[in-house]
């Protein structure tokens, strides 16, 4: 399974020291390089699987960029032209519009659960937990 990701579920992963989960779900996790430069200005080494790959479409990726920020965009267009399996992506607005361009998505408590099933983690609700406490990461009722 190919995953385009966006920047605020790799940097909440990363922040928690648990990072390595997506290779060990995904066959290849992929970043525009608008992710790329966002990631940089907080976490100045990124893993080694990742792989950071340019948007062809940049008139197509300006137009999402009218709605939402520059990284989604790149990473919304990106896993379009790639035909990912799933854009990684948390924002409501950017799932909208992911889905609404015909990419399908998973946020960051899709692949907490994934990992739970495979037995990666021993409980995701404790990682979801330390997710917000140490990562910021705020989780709405929906």
């Amino acid at each position: 399974m190919i995953v385009v990701s966006d920047t605020s579920p790799l940097t909440a992963l990363l922040t928690v020291g648990e990072a390595e989960l997506l290779p060990k779900l995904f066959q290849e996790v992929i970043i525009p390089e608008g992710v790329l430069s966002e990631l940089l200005r907080s976490h100045p080494s990124l893993p080694a699987w990742l792989r950071v790959a340019g948007v062809k479409d940049t008139e197509r990726a300006g137009r999402y960029a009218q709605i939402v920020d520059a990284g989604e965009a790149e990473a919304i267009e990106l896993a379009r032209e790639l035909h990912a399996d799933r854009l990684l992506i948390d924002e409501r607005k950017g799932r909208r519009l992911a889905v609404e361009e015909g990419v399908a998505v998973i946020g960051l408590v899709g692949v907490l659960l994934l990992a739970k099933r495979r037995q990666l983690i021993p409980s995701a609700r404790v990682l979801l937990q330390r997710l917000e406490r140490e990562a910021g990461i705020y989780l709405s009722d929906d």
